[in-house]
């Protein structure tokens, strides 16, 4: 009789360096997985990937025994590693952060060929870079004249928007004194019927 697969667990850990202690130990210690025999078996598969971080898909049985298929690394975490930066850009398009070139693109792609919904190696290419057109990491030769067209609109965008911002406090400042001066005809009347 075939093991019934009562839950699939989704985790993304750092290759050879998953331990019993959270994340893992949170997750997979209620569905009642042996904690230290995954974590020997993820940490020898993943050996060879040392430094990626590796998505890991648990399916557990009902017996409390499980299987894991590991799958490629995220695409942002790859763009990263080889823009050599920390993290994207935190406005998206409109900021470039660092460029990659063509080739350094087709590795990343056929490396995510297997885990993406394209069929060839140029369908994965337009993925991975749209994904890096968000993080603000622009392609040689390929999109990086178009970003730094996009940036510099953001930035004329964002001087215009500086400039409004500038003159409606001007304004709200100019009101403010006005009002000042005016006086308030409701304190006139509640003074009057206080005095009668």
């Amino acid at each position: 009789m075939a093991k019934e697969v009562v839950k699939r667990i989704k985790l993304q850990i750092e290759a050879g360096k998953a331990t019993p202690a959270p994340p893992v130990g949170t997750v997979l210690g209620p569905a009642g997985v042996n904690l230290q025999e995954f974590c020997t078996k993820f940490n020898d598969a993943t050996r060879d990937k040392m430094g990626d971080v590796v998505p890991c898909e648990i399916s557990v049985y009902d017996d409390r025994s499980f299987d894991f298929v590991l799958k490629t690394p995220p695409a942002g975490f790859l763009l990263k590693k080889a823009a050599k930066v920390q993290k994207g850009s935190t406005k998206g398009a409109n900021e470039i952060i660092a460029t990659i070139t063509k080739e350094d693109l087709r590795k990343i792609a056929e490396v995510k060929l297997p885990d993406l919904n394209a069929y060839d190696v140029e369908a994965a290419m337009n993925i991975i870079e749209g994904t890096a057109r968000n993080m603000g990491i622009a392609v040689k030769g390929v999109n990086d004249a178009e970003l730094a067209e996009q940036a510099a609109e953001a930035r004329k965008e964002e001087a215009e928007a500086a400039k409004r911002d500038a003159e409606l406090a001007e304004m709200e400042a100019e009101a403010k004194e006005f009002n000042a001066d005016v006086p308030v005809i409701g304190d006139e009347t509640k003074e009057e019927t206080e005095e009668n």
